[in-house]
């Protein structure tokens, strides 16, 4: 097991080291290709448009070096980049490993607590349905996951401001801090839309394992579906879900973004969708290096956890290690 760990990590790191050159240096080239003055807009995000001057505009190109050469800026920047440094925000001048650290921990509050919440509700849904397949809970969940999935996050939040904050009272609809309900509205907006897609995964496993012959033989030793399930269907049917989960933080990356612009969260989303209308690029190569490298952690995660529950796996990772 230690030795599928130590080549699982390895390969996990060179990946990180690959996915924070890449998503830098598109970052820097996007950036550098959006139409207009790069110094005027970073010169409105300091000083307000009202108060923006070609003299301002220019003495934000001089001091920032935006006059130089592309390709030399790219070569300071993985200067910087080697020796562990995201530099300094264009717009307040602090620094970004300082600003990402701030506003890490509640992007991760925000994460964990929507795949929890994901988890929770989808594998009962799921497990259950498949007991019954195309009984009446399977065909309202199925419903409800298309209707689910279909939303984009930013409508499905809205609609859920607009119902248990609105029409409900139950919760706040945006809240920077830690107080009660902040946290509510938009781990459930992420957790729905993951949970749409999880329920029927565990739906479609369950099915697999009451077709299997152990599910069948614990039957006929006279344990009830529950205690079957519980016993022998609950672990087997969850594999499939743990693995799915590295697909869907495609869908959490994103939704991140969106939903803490939309709920006021103060994590990297927020901060990388303001640093994209102020054209502050380091703060958006920081914030985009760090959600890239938080897609490989999770990943590596998600694969530790399958090698936990399921033996095979263990087993044909051990082969291939020998090999």
């Amino acid at each position: 097991m230690l030795n599928i760990l130590r080549h699982l990590l390895l390969r996990r790191c060179l990946q990180a080291v690959i996915v924070a050159l890449l998503v830098s240096t598109v970052s820097f080239f996007l950036m550098h290709s959006l139409s207009g003055d790069l110094a005027f807009r970073i010169a409105a995000g300091r000083y307000g448009y009202d108060m923006v001057t070609t003299a301002a505009a220019e003495a934000v190109r001089a001091e920032l070096g935006l006059d130089r050469p592309l390709l030399q800026g790219l070569l300071f920047w993985w200067q910087q980049l080697l020796q562990f440094d995201l530099g300094d925000s264009y717009l307040t001048s602090a620094p970004v490993i300082e600003e990402i650290r701030e506003q890490f921990g509640h992007t991760l509050q925000l994460a964990i607590s929507a795949l929890a919440l994901s988890i929770v509700i989808a594998l009962p849904v799921g497990l259950i349905a498949g007991l019954n397949p195309h009984g009446w809970l399977d065909r309202v969940s199925l419903a409800l996951s298309v209707v689910l999935r279909a939303f984009p996050p930013f409508l499905l939040g809205i609609l859920l401001i607009l119902l248990l904050s609105s029409k409900l009272g139950i919760t706040n609809a945006a809240n920077a801090s830690h107080e009660h309900g902040g946290l509510l509205l938009p781990a459930l907006t992420l957790a729905l839309g993951l949970a749409a897609v999880s329920s029927r995964v565990a739906r479609d496993a369950m099915v697999e394992v009451r077709r299997s012959a152990y599910f069948n033989f614990a039957r006929t030793k006279g344990l009830s579906d529950l205690l079957a399930l519980l016993r022998h269907g609950v672990r087997n049917a969850a594999v499939p879900v743990i693995a799915y989960l590295g697909v869907q933080l495609v869908f959490l990356m994103e939704g991140v973004i969106i939903i803490e612009s939309l709920f006021a969260w103060p994590g990297i989303g927020h901060a990388l969708a303001h640093a994209v209308f102020g054209r502050d690029i380091p703060m958006i190569q920081g914030t985009a290096i760090v959600m890239g490298l938080l897609f490989v952690l999770c990943n590596t995660l998600v694969d530790i956890a399958c090698l936990v529950a399921d033996p095979r796996q263990r087993y044909l990772a051990t082969r291939r290690a020998d090999t």
